[in-house]
């Protein structure tokens, strides 16, 4: 059998970072993950169309913890390359690929609450702090505004240190 005959535990994990929820409600905060055990993560943010001004904007965190229990939770200034399918889901078929300087921050451009759409960026875990213990992230998605938006994310652990089967997979909510 090839790797990609069950790409799950022995190429990829996935982690739920935030359920769907309604993102108007609060801040939504993403549940923290270990990447001692992978190359990285792609994180990925799925959201259904909104309200005209209802943008999202995601940040990213790094931990020395899953919990944040010691609260140092500080900004990774690494999402430079973000990947998009946005506009009417079923109509788009191919990713536009969008950069910015590296920063802790994605803010979905001016038009993107009108529209359904997915976000994918990639994280590699050496661009955490690991001298100063850091060896979690974290996204967080900032309150859209005063009207209903569907939304979710998911962590997709890659380079796994350790393939095996997904069910003996080392999990990467627990330090």
């Amino acid at each position: 059998m090839n790797q990609f005959s069950n790409p799950l535990g022995s190429v990829i994990d996935i982690i739920p970072g935030f359920v769907p929820v309604d993102m108007q409600t609060a801040t939504n905060t993403g549940d923290g993950i270990c990447l001692k055990n992978c190359a990285g993560v792609l994180v990925v943010a799925f959201k259904g169309a909104g309200t005209a001004g209802d943008d999202p904007k995601y940040t990213i965190y790094q931990q020395r913890n899953v919990g944040n229990t010691d609260g140092g939770a500080k900004a990774l200034n690494v999402i430079e390359t973000v990947w998009k399918k946005q506009g009417t889901l079923t109509a788009v078929g191919t990713w536009t690929k969008e950069t910015q300087t590296a920063d802790d921050d994605y803010q979905a451009d001016a038009t993107s609450a009108e529209s359904q759409a997915v976000y994918a960026f990639w994280v590699p875990s050496s661009a955490l702090d690991h001298a100063d213990g850091y060896d979690c992230i974290r996204v967080d998605c900032a309150d859209v505004g005063t009207h209903a938006q569907l939304g979710c994310l998911l962590y997709i652990l890659a380079g796994l240190r350790y393939p095996t089967a997904p069910e003996s997979l080392p999990s990467a909510i627990v330090d």
